[in-house]
This record gives C-alpha cells, sequence and structure tokens, in this order.
C-alpha cells in the first residue's frame, strides 16, 4: 500500500499514521450494550451501514488518521475550515503548519500548466467554466512567472537587507505557494472532509487533493469507505 500521493504540479499528501480500523467504530457503537467483538462479523459491516446512513457519526470518532499534506496556500484555507468551526468534528481534530516566522526554506509556488486556465462560470458566482485556449492560458502562466520572479526579488532583497523574515514575506506573492502541514483528525472528520470535496461543484484543486486522501484512507478502513462511497454516488 502506497503511503504517498503526489497532487498537482508539486504537492502530495502523505499518510503518516492511524489509529484503530472498522472494528473501533463497531465497538465505539455497542458499548452501549455493554458488547465487544474481536473480528468483524457480516453483522457488524450492516451495523455500520446503518451508522452512516442515518448519520449516527460519533462511533466514526474513535478512530483517527494523521496525514502530511504540501499544497498551495489557497488550498490550504479551503482546508483549514475542517480543523476550526466544526464543533461536531473538534475531537482529534490537529493542525500544524510550516511558518515563515521561523524558516527561509526556498518558496515553491503552484504554477497552472497553459491548458489549465479556467474561465469565470457563466450562471455562477464561484467554481470554473470552460478552459481557456492555449494562446490565452500561455499569457497567463507567463504573467504569473512574471510575478513570481518579481515578488521572489523582492522578499530575497529584503531577508538581505535585514528584515525579519514573519515581516520579509510579506513580499511573496502567496495564494500561489505551497506550504506543509499535517492534518490529524478522526475518521468522522476524514468522511465529512471527502462528502463535501469530493463533490463535482468543490474546487479542482481540492478535487485532486481529496482523491488523495480517500486512496491513501481507504485501505485503513475498507468497509466504513465502501459504505460510506456508495451512499455518496
Amino acid at each position: 500500500m502506497t503511503d504517498k500521493i503526489d497532487v498537482l504540479d508539486q504537492g502530495y499528501v502523505r499518510l503518516v499514521d492511524n489509529m484503530g480500523d472498522d472494528l473501533s467504530s463497531v465497538n465505539a457503537a455497542r458499548v452501549s450494550y455493554d458488547k465487544e467483538a474481536q473480528e468483524l462479523s457480516p453483522r457488524d459491516e450492516k451495523l455500520l451501514g446503518f451508522l452512516l446512513r442515518e448519520g449516527h457519526t460519533s462511533p466514526f470518532r474513535h478512530a483517527a488518521v494523521c496525514y502530511e499534506v504540501y499544497a498551495p496556500l489557497f488550498v490550504a484555507r479551503q482546508w483549514w475550515k475542517y480543523a476550526v468551526a466544526s464543533s461536531h468534528v473538534d475531537d482529534q481534530n490537529g493542525w500544524n503548519e510550516s511558518s515563515r516566522r521561523y524558516i527561509t526554506e526556498e518558496p515553491v509556488f503552484h504554477i497552472p500548466g497553459i491548458g489549465e486556465w479556467r474561465m469565470k462560470p457563466e450562471n455562477s458566482k464561484q467554481g470554473s467554466g470552460d478552459f481557456f485556449g492555449a494562446s490565452q492560458g500561455m499569457a497567463f502562466t507567463a504573467r504569473l512567472q512574471n510575478l513570481i520572479d518579481y515578488s521572489l526579488a523582492e522578499y530575497e532583497a529584503a531577508l538581505e537587507d535585514g528584515v525579519a523574515p514573519e515581516q520579509a514575506r510579506l513580499f511573496l506573492a502567496a495564494y500561489g505557494m505551497y506550504v506543509r502541514w499535517r492534518w490529524t483528525t478522526s475518521l468522522q472528520g476524514v468522511l465529512h472532509f471527502l462528502g463535501q470535496r469530493l463533490e463535482h461543484d468543490a474546487q479542482r484543486e481540492i478535487q485532486e487533493f481529496a482523491k488523495a486522501v480517500k486512496e491513501l484512507t481507504y485501505p485503513l478502513y475498507p468497509v466504513t469507505f465502501g459504505v460510506f462511497l456508495e451512499n455518496s454516488e
């Protein structure tokens, strides 16, 4: 089983650690009746299906997963909402991110390829429409590259002039800059994230990261994921 999946041009999702399995959720649900199983039975699999379909989510908070993610800042800030202001998944929910207050590692930026620039949708205030043609895409990529080159030069000049890294970072073209973090959350937190970010109307880039999370996590909790994905179709 792979523990790392590359995403976009330079990003990735890596499985760091996990706790529990499908049986953990079963036993958490059955503790109300002072019952515990040592191995998963067909009856337990039906119970997992019932819990998911009926929205009984607390048993899925007794298993946890830790990921390391390297993604553009705009993806990180969408993801961040699953670590804060989500009282129903607060348990086991940790987020630790690299900080340019303390480090000056080489900045890395997400630059869409020539054929990856998307138009604003005609009938919606968010999301994307069709792709631009090659000539327009080439122009957008060049403009973004020029902006990044300029911001990097100003950032490096500020550091050379003795400006503190926590302020020098203001010169960076931040939204497309890659950041690295570790996200620890319950299995319920993972399912909640995937339930929203695998949807067709989620931003394309975070969809790609969600697919990687799904691929890494499915083998750890195959019965739970089987039911979850069946109910999501």
